[in-house]
């Protein structure tokens, strides 16, 4: 068995939400219309606890495209 060397471990998704150190389970995709282009799509991600609020807060800008779980989150939109 091979291990890793201390400091190259792959990093396991946060939540983005302010002060949050859980994992994350959820990728909010958005974008901001006025400075994106229709197909971009920027990344936040969630825990449980926060999936909620982080998509409430896209969601009233109109910047949220969809929801999807953390393992998808670079997996094409559907049409």
């Amino acid at each position: 068995m091979t291990e890793t060397p201390p400091g190259n471990a792959p990093e396991e998704p946060i939540c983005s939400a302010k002060g949050c150190r859980a994992p994350a389970a959820w990728a909010l995709r958005w974008n901001n219309p006025k400075i994106h282009t229709p197909d971009r799509r920027k990344i936040w991600l969630a825990c449980e606890e926060h999936r909620e609020s982080l998509t409430a807060f896209l969601d009233r800008r109109d910047f949220l495209k969809d929801v999807v779980p953390v393992a998808d989150r670079d997996a094409p939109a559907d049409a």
